[in-house]
């Protein structure tokens, strides 16, 4: 099957609920055959090199109708079998701007990476036409007591469309998140640590970026490697010999 692609205009369109557009009829059945093809809930995930990864995706209003959350059920049983923290519309090759996050943190005795990569778990939410700017983290200053700007930090992360590897990315420490939920409701919240790490990584995707585009290019490595050779050691140890900018 070719992959879905959505239409800027249709003639076949009718209200639907809180959105200000209507049902694409013909999206919405390609969406629906796209859907039939998973396997246990569970769709492929689209490699880079696929162009829809590329394109911008256009924004969510309302053209899937009552089909959205069987949509998002199969996006997130995908994303959970993954297993990834965070999956978007494209990575499934649709390109709407609708991307499904959950984190359950580190498992029991990780307690000081979670710490110092403020990672704590993230329950089951869907972004409908998110956008990000860097923000200053709440509550945070500096020695002199006076209150820190915005800031960025340095972690590695990978991606479930180029499997396999990872990298240190550079990503706003907090920012603030201006979207939609599934139900049309409007979002505008600060997300702090990782939670706001994985909010950019899933909006990037919605605009055709992926986090190679950003990563420190030297550490690029293999989940192997990162595992066998770099396991608990700090970031800025790593980007010390291995030759890469931390933050």
């Amino acid at each position: 099957m070719s992959t879905p692609e959505p239409r800027a205009a249709d003639s076949t369109r009718d209200p639907a609920g809180p959105w200000s557009g209507g049902v694409d009829h013909r999206l919405r059945e390609d969406v629906l055959r796209l859907l039939d093809t998973a396997q246990d809930g569970v769709l492929p995930i689209v490699q880079l090199g696929h162009p829809v990864l590329r394109r911008p995706a256009l924004p969510y209003t309302g053209q899937l109708g009552d089909a959205l959350p069987l949509l998002l059920e199969v996006m997130r049983s995908t994303m959970v079998a993954a297993p990834g923290v965070g999956l978007a519309a494209p990575q499934i090759g649709l390109g709407l701007r609708i991307a499904v996050l959950h984190d359950p943190g580190f498992p029991a005795g990780y307690e000081e990476a979670a710490a110092e990569r403020e990672r704590a778990p993230l329950p089951h939410r869907t972004l409908v036409n998110p956008r990000y700017e860097g923000v200053p983290t709440p509550g945070a200053v500096r020695d002199d007591g006076s209150r820190r700007g915005v800031e960025r930090r340095s972690f590695a992360e990978g991606c479930l469309s180029f499997a396999g590897y990872q990298g240190v990315v550079a990503r706003f420490r907090s920012v603030r998140l201006v979207a939609q939920d599934e139900h049309g409701a409007d979002v505008d919240e600060i997300v702090t640590g990782w939670s706001a790490r994985i909010v950019q990584h899933e909006t990037d995707h919605l605009d055709g970026v992926v986090y190679v585009d950003r990563v420190e290019t030297r550490s690029l490595m293999t989940n192997d490697n990162a595992a066998r050779l770099w396991g608990g050691v700090p970031t800025g140890q790593v980007g010390e010999l291995l030759g890469f900018h931390v933050e």
